[in-house]
């Protein structure tokens, strides 16, 4: 693996938020898929479309959704902006995890058949996801796919506003949670030559989530998507 590059303010802030609350993260979220029944279903219809190689599940957390896909048969492995997430999703999983900035992503490109995202964008200005979306193009094979979810509305919050938390469970933190347009983002992938397969609105779980309606893009490689810059693949 190649040296990182050096975090910015934002991410660095970003970063020790989820050190702060990681084994409390996990406590609290990570078994929810329990509870979630068309989530699972989508998982396991993504571990089918991506069987000729490696998935990747980008803002993996405490590692829940990575280990529901090694169950169904994918070669799948983590990456987190949050090194406590890594090391929490690692001991519970044992499967491979490394903390990385999903904007500067230290995997070769082409190699992943797979990407999974789910809520991570969240925290990204408009920028900072067009990068992530460029990397994601770069990373996946040719007709690879990924998944993304995200939040689009939370009760008086509409899409393009934002949330900002400076306590999380007792714990100090600086984290902006951004309500995304599905249209806007469908729109910010093509850009970046990922074309869309499918779209999924749905409304929250009750008592088993934050009460938020949320959003999930398919999406496919172009084969002529960016990706000519190479870095190790861990």
């Amino acid at each position: 693996m190649t040296a990182p590059r050096p975090h910015t303010a934002a991410t660095a802030v970003t970063r020790r938020s989820y050190d702060t609350v990681a084994e409390r993260y996990a406590a609290e979220i990570g078994d929810e898929l329990q509870g979630k029944p068309l989530d699972r279903a989508l998982l396991d219809a993504f571990a089918e479309l991506a069987t000729d190689g490696p998935i990747v599940d980008i803002g993996c957390g405490p590692g829940h959704a990575t280990a529901h896909l090694a169950r169904r048969g994918a070669r799948t492995f983590g990456v987190d902006l949050s090194p406590a997430m890594c090391t929490i999703a690692h001991h519970a999983t044992s499967l491979p995890f490394a903390a990385a900035d999903m904007t500067a992503l230290p995997i070769r490109s082409r190699t992943a058949s797979g990407i999974l995202c789910w809520y991570a964008v969240i925290h990204l200005d408009q920028n900072q996801r067009a990068a992530a979306y460029r990397e994601f193009a770069r990373v996946l094979r040719p007709e690879g796919h990924a998944l993304l979810a995200f939040h689009t509305s939370d009760g008086d919050t509409r899409p393009g506003q934002a949330t900002h938390l400076t306590e999380w469970w007792d714990r100090p933190v600086d984290l902006t949670f951004r309500f995304l347009d599905p249209v806007a983002e469908t729109a910010a992938l093509a850009q970046a030559g990922l074309t869309l397969t499918a779209r999924l609105d749905r409304a929250p779980h009750p008592g088993h989530e934050h009460p938020s309606r949320r959003t999930y893009l398919l999406v496919r490689r172009l084969p002529q998507a960016h990706g000519c810059t190479i870095n190790p693949i861990f």
